[in-house]
């Protein structure tokens, strides 16, 4: 009898705990969804509202549905304004949406030239790949953006990673043929490094 009323006692206390932590899980994802939905909508008295919030850790809040976080949006909508506040707050570049898909593969997409500079500014990885194995470089080569081809090149993108198909952004280029140019850029890039490299230290 004791037994069961243990167990009894033991489950009441555990249900009231679940329920004292809910509201405060369900403010969290409240917050965070009103955060990103601000962001959205370009409001950024009350995106700044929500983050001047003492102890708040929206700034890195993932939509529900996509997976995306505000700077996913941002990006989307080549806002360097809006790159370069989040940034500043703290958002994390290396995020990625349920897809795979960080926002600096979106900003080369694109041809977000200042918005790449600026993730990569703010700690993103140049490398990562969605789920077709596709780099930014790649979506670069893609594009034949040479401009940006040789920015991903000089700050770290490695030309020989291939995705799932087992073509890498090099590859792609060559495939293009020399009047694209973008093999010339991943070249040039490359040798811009190579100089830098050899020319470091005193004279």
């Amino acid at each position: 009898m004791r037994r069961v009323g243990l167990i009894r006692i033991l489950a009441i206390a555990g249900t009231a705990l679940v329920l004292s932590a809910s509201p405060a899980a369900a403010q969290r994802q409240s917050d965070g969804y009103t955060f990103i939905k601000a962001v959205r909508d370009r409001e950024g008295d009350v995106a700044t509202r929500l983050l001047d919030e003492p102890g708040n850790t929206i700034i890195n809040a993932r939509d529900i549905g996509t997976g995306e976080t505000a700077l996913h949006a941002v990006v989307q909508r080549r806002d360097i304004t809006w790159v370069k506040f989040l940034l500043q707050r703290g958002a994390n570049p290396n995020i990625a949406d349920k897809n795979g898909v960080y926002p600096i593969q979106i900003a080369a997409q694109l041809g977000f030239v200042e918005g790449v500079e600026r993730l990569i500014a703010g700690g993103a990885q140049i490398d990562v790949s969605d789920s077709t194995g596709e780099t930014p470089l790649i979506s670069a080569v893609h594009r034949r953006d040479l401009g940006l081809i040789e920015l991903l090149v000089s700050e770290g993108g490695n030309p020989d990673r291939t995705d799932n198909s087992g073509r890498s952004a090099r590859d792609y280029a060559t495939l293009l043929g020399a009047r694209s140019g973008a093999l010339q850029a991943i070249e040039k890039a490359e040798k811009s490094d190579e100089d830098e490299a050899e020319t470091y230290g005193p004279s």
